[in-house]
């Protein structure tokens, strides 16, 4: 073991020793507001010197050991992540030193302007002048703001992060100087993107309301707002919608130089391709015959693997809608599968059915199927409900159909192909248009990537849209002598700032191709969604089953759409509304909900203004967004707060994450502290958590309620998942992306999930089907010890009540004056589904996850 270590600083050639009491030392000044009583240091040091080398040691590499030696403790108590992620941040800090904002761009810009030489000496690396990373026009912004925005900023806010989050942000956010050395603090991010959204507009009170917000955690942008704000190619927007130009050579690679041009800003890409012939369909220019879809697609393929989004921040992604009867369909369902003929797979896209009801009824009732070539069949893409089933059912009077096969066998291989693979995902063709305000437009054929973006678009308009989501948790308070209180108040106001914040980022950001700026111009959509539901569920004392749950979940939705709905109805009141708003929906008066016949009669509102806004908008200025929320996967953003992702349960109280920044440790917070109250954590009690995949249902001794509260998704019923999605649905405009979860997939029970979901009226039915391995790794590092734990009491030693009657909601003041009594949740009633009688328990791995939305 190491008595002194010697140090030495690459950039400095600075040196200095550490030994035994200075790095205890230094650890301990980064444990302020940590749990000290289960984080052992005299441990946690001895492991560190034993793998320090007796040789100097560059600065960098041994702060990076001593961050990964502490976040390797994170199973034992999560704060030992957080302290992993204090170290590295202090070294930032000290590398920055007392550089304000205004100061560290400055150094930004100047290190992109020289002359660098790479590691290994034997080359020069010169910057294009032309391609400063910091945009001019943004860095006078900054000057002009120095004082305020400058002293706005609280560096001790960085240390609130988790060695995940952390790392997330090194990987893909943070600038870097020569892009090698992470040279802006989160903080700085933070206030970079406040500034380039408001900047332009003189806005010094709006930059720092959304610096602040977005500083303590109320909401954050989407990653390609975080990574491409204030830079010379401010490409903030991050899902893209993309149709075929048109069924020939020129229109298909018209098309692949637009989604490649999308990728490369960053984008994720939703491709409708039903309008292109299928294989073996004549082509009268050639008189030949067409290859179909599969070798087209494999083409585009190669274009997402080449181009990356935003140059290699995270992988190209494009996502292929196709309808069910198009007579490739069994073709597309085998693309993603890992055995068959190599070329007639296209394993790096996603897929997804967009389909009709006239589909699910065939289904339901086992009647036969017909699929058609759609230059043989034209108009099938152009028209939804009754319009679709009359042409479609006239095709098949009229036309000899390529197949004719039972809807069945079609089902069979969509389930197969989900079963292997986690795709296609799910949407209804008809719920997404009839339930749009955007179906003045025209006929909607396609989502987004992560399917929660239902948007018109067309060759002349790529739909757009720019995201970003509310962290649910932040708005629980927390008290010693009371239950906890969700602050809908606060909800409210922070999703009108955000509101505001997204219309600004389409006038001042870029995009890579006119028909994007064309289309986001006109119609204005937006995303708002949310993340670390499940932990508010938890902080709040509510199992995600729970009736509870269920009412909380109907109110934050019901808050965030009205509080979006005003904002907008203000924005439209000072600049105008959207291009495209008369005739819309909204412009008839008819909101969201109003298209899910929600009503005064079947059910009991939060807000008792809807009416009034409603009037607003129609004799007034009318509404300045044609979309406005629409819940995303979060998979990023959710990483770097340090929440749950999205509206997703836990996947297990501890589980080993491997994503692009690396493999992490995750472990249930919430519950550890409730462990740590009872006073049971240790590190059996870990062991056998591990033992048991994460779950803690068949452990003795903890009580009922807690293992209600720590339900993983595995052990949660997706009946009340999908129940859940269909409640908040009438207040979500865009669409959601609805993960489900099967521990053991079969036919049936896939097809019932199905069928609730699409009886259910959801747009989205499902975006990935998770599925758990048959076999697991085993487990050698635990003790084989089977004795079960001691009883234990219910007994709180601080302000996290474990039996708390019932939360508080604070609620704005539009509210229902009942809705203000202190001593109970509104009484919600479910007025609308179908409740079908089949169970559903479906009990993700950690694998593959979207990164593409990161709302």
């Amino acid at each position: 073991m190491t008595e002194n270590i010697e140090l030495w600083d690459a950039s400095s050639s600075h040196k200095e020793t550490f030994n035994k009491d200075k790095l205890k030392k230094f650890l301990q000044t980064l444990t302020f507001s940590l749990n000290a009583e289960y984080i052992e240091l005299d441990t946690l040091v001895e492991k560190i010197l034993v793998g320090i080398p007796n040789e100097p040691t560059e600065r960098s590499k041994f702060v990076s050991y001593v961050a990964e030696t502490v976040a390797g403790s994170t199973s034992a108590h999560p704060d030992y992540s957080i302290l992993a992620a204090r170290v590295e941040i202090r070294e930032l800090h000290r590398i920055i030193g007392d550089a304000t904002f205004t100061e560290n761009l400055a150094k930004l810009r100047k290190i992109s302007r020289e002359v660098t030489e790479d590691a290994t000496k034997r080359r020069k690396i010169t910057r294009d002048l032309s391609k400063n990373l910091i945009s001019d026009e943004f860095y006078q912004y900054a000057l002009k703001f120095k004082d305020k925005i400058d002293q706005a900023i609280d560096k001790s806010r960085d240390y609130n992060f988790t060695y995940f989050g952390w790392k997330t942000l090194c990987k893909s956010y943070l600038m870097k100087r020569n892009n090698e050395q992470t040279h802006e603090t989160p903080q700085f991010m933070f206030m970079r993107v406040a500034l380039a959204i408001h900047g332009p507009f003189d806005d010094i009170d709006s930059v720092l309301e959304t610096f602040e917000l977005m500083s303590q955690k109320y909401f954050i942008h989407a990653s390609p707002t975080l990574c491409n704000s204030g830079t010379v190619n401010q490409y903030l927007s991050s899902c893209f919608l993309v149709g075929m130009e048109d069924d020939s050579i020129d229109g298909i690679y018209k098309t692949l130089h637009k989604t490649a041009l999308i990728s490369k800003a960053s984008g994720g890409v939703g491709i409708h391709v039903s309008n292109i012939r299928a294989n073996g369909a004549y082509i009268s220019g050639s008189n030949g015959t067409s290859n179909g879809l599969v070798p087209m697609l494999r083409v585009f393929n190669n274009t997402a693997r080449y181009v990356d989004q935003g140059g290699n921040k995270r992988p190209g992604a494009f996502c292929i809608y196709l309808e069910p009867w198009h007579a490739d369909i069994i073709d597309f369902l085998q693309l993603r599968k890992n055995h068959g003929k190599e070329e007639m797979r296209a394993r790096d896209l996603f897929y997804a059915l967009w389909i009709p009801d006239l589909f699910m009824k065939r289904v339901e009732n086992n009647e036969d199927w017909s699929i058609f070539s759609p230059d043989e069949a034209p108009g099938l893409t152009d028209c939804y409900g009754d319009e679709f089933d009359k042409l479609y059912e006239r095709y098949e009077k009229e036309l000899i159909p390529r197949k004719k096969m039972k809807a069945q066998q079609i089902w069979s291989e969509i389930l197969q192909s989900q079963t292997e693979t986690g795709v296609p995902f799910m949407l209804y063709k008809d719920a997404c248009n009839k339930k749009s305000n955007q179906k003045n437009l025209g006929v909607i054929k396609s989502s987004n990537l992560c399917c929660e973006i239902v948007e018109y678009s067309s060759p002349e308009e790529v739909a757009v849209c720019n995201l970003a989501s509310v962290a649910l948790p932040t708005y629980v308070n927390l008290s010693s002598d009371g239950p906890p209180v969700f602050d809908f108040v606060k909800l409210h106001h922070v999703v009108k700032v955000l509101v505001k914040n997204l219309d600004r980022t389409i006038d001042v950001g870029k995009y890579p191709v006119p028909e994007a700026r064309n289309g986001n111009i006109r119609n204005r959509p937006l995303a708002i969604g949310v993340q670390g539901l499940a932990d508010t569920f938890m902080l709040c004392r509510t199992p995600f089953e729970s009736v509870d749950a269920a009412t909380l979940n109907k109110q934050i939705f019901e808050t965030i759409y009205h509080a979006a709905i005003e904002a907008s109805t203000e924005l439209a009141e000072l600049f105008g509304h959207y291009e495209s708003f008369p005739g819309s929906p909204a412009s008839e008066g008819q909101l969201q909900f109003d298209l899910w016949s929600l009503n005064k009669d079947n059910y009991k509102f939060l807000f008792d203004d809807w009416d009034s806004l409603k009037s607003r908008i129609t004799k007034g200025k009318g509404l300045r967004n044609s979309l406005l929320v629409g819940p995303m996967p979060t998979a990023s953003t959710s990483q770097i707060l340090g929440f749950t992702e999205s509206f997703e349960p836990m996947t297990s109280n501890i589980y080993s994450r491997r994503v692009l920044s690396g493999e992490f440790t995750i472990i249930n917070q919430y519950m550890v502290d409730d462990f740590c109250q009872l006073g049971i954590w240790n590190e059996k009690l870990k062991n056998r958590i591990l033992r048991d995949n994460g779950s803690i249902q068949t452990i003795e001794g903890i009580p009922e309620e807690v293992k209600n509260l720590y339900k993983t998704v595995w052990e949660t019923s997706q009946r009340k998942m999908i129940d859940l999605s269909s409640d908040r649905a009438p207040f979500i405009d865009q669409s959601q992306s609805l993960n489900l979860y099967l521990r053991e997939p079969t036919m049936g029970k896939l097809t019932a999930m199905h069928f609730y979901t699409w009886k259910k009226g959801l747009k989205t039915g499902m975006y990935y089907l998770r599925t758990q391995a048959a076999s697991r790794a085993i487990q050698f590092t635990l003790n084989d010890e089977n004795t079960l734990l001691d009883k234990v009491t219910t007994k709180v030693k601080d302000s996290r009540p474990l039996h708390p009657k019932k939360f508080l909601g604070q609620y704005p003041k539009h509210a229902n004056d009942d809705n203000h009594k202190a001593d109970k949740i509104l009484p919600i009633e479910d007025t609308y589904g179908i409740h079908d009688s089949t169970p559903l328990v479906c009990n993700i791995i950690e694998g593959s996850t979207c990164e593409s939305c990161s709302g």
